[in-house]
């Protein structure tokens, strides 16, 4: 099948890593064959999900700019049937050394076809910009979800985000579907988290995931151990809400129940 899902939103700290490693652990969990593809030069993909910088060999940044085979920058985590293309900070000068190449929105693209088929899913963690990099990621996507925080200024820039996948979706990727809006970040107990509920619903209406990522002390936690949350604290609630999110996602993509599958 092999799904290419982009998580992006120029704003920062809005749950994107997060959600990009807690959601591939889940749907492997739920025996599915997944790969992270870190293309953010910060990589807190990459040692979030447990990987060290200083052991890398071959990342994402080799496969992009000197053509190596995506196949040996492949690398088993932790979690049973995911694999991560780790990132480092190089990935910072990939976007000025692609400026020149024909086709350069497409490069990324080219190096995921090559891997595509080995994975059920394939998401790719996107920096916090709209630079070239994301906009590679977003070509070679089939669809974006779109972390939003339920804080303060919580639609600020989504407007911008909005419009860079329409230019995509006229001009590099007409396929390009958004799979959904996610709401992070929420804490019931505040009001103003409610309101961010009630407002991106109403914008957004059907496009805004039923999973909601409630603010958790364990998803904050796990990175730091370089792990996901489900291997961290597998009874946390940000365990939980991941689980949701990942059958969510299933049960729209291959109209099957989660558990019936992977029993």
């Amino acid at each position: 099948m092999g799904r290419i899902i982009a998580l992006a939103n120029q704003k920062g700290g809005v749950g994107k890593t997060t959600t990009a490693i807690n959601l591939a652990a889940s749907l492997a969990a739920l025996d599915r064959k997944v790969l992270i593809v870190d293309a953010d030069p910060q990589a807190n993909a990459t040692s979030g999900i447990g990987i060290d910088n200083r052991q890398v060999s071959t990342t994402i940044y080799d496969c992009l700019i000197d053509g190596r085979d995506p196949g040996e920058a492949l690398m088993k985590c932790a979690v049973d049937n995911l694999m991560i293309i780790p990132s480092n900070i190089d990935l910072v000068g990939a976007e000025i050394e692609m400026l020149e190449r024909p086709e350069r929105e497409k490069v990324l693209k080219n190096v995921i076809m090559k891997v595509k088929d080995n994975f059920d899913y394939i998401l790719i963690d996107c920096s916090p910009s709209l630079g070239l990099l994301t906009v590679n990621a977003l070509t070679a996507s089939d669809s974006v979800i779109i972390p939003v925080q339920c804080e303060y200024f919580a639609l600020e820039g989504l407007g911008k985000l909005l419009n860079t996948i329409k230019i995509i979706q006229s001009n590099l990727n007409p396929a390009l579907e958004i799979e959904g809006f996610l709401l992070t970040m929420y804490d019931s107990r505040l009001r103003l988290s409610n309101q961010v509920v009630e407002e991106v619903t109403r914008h957004f209406q059907q496009m805004v995931f039923k999973t909601i990522i409630q603010r958790n002390v364990k998803l904050s936690e796990a990175p730091s151990y370089g792990q996901p949350a489900i291997l961290y604290d597998a009874e946390s609630r940000g365990t939980v809400n991941y689980l949701n999110l990942a059958q969510e996602l299933i049960e729209k993509n291959e109209g099957t129940s989660a558990q019936a599958q992977s029993n």
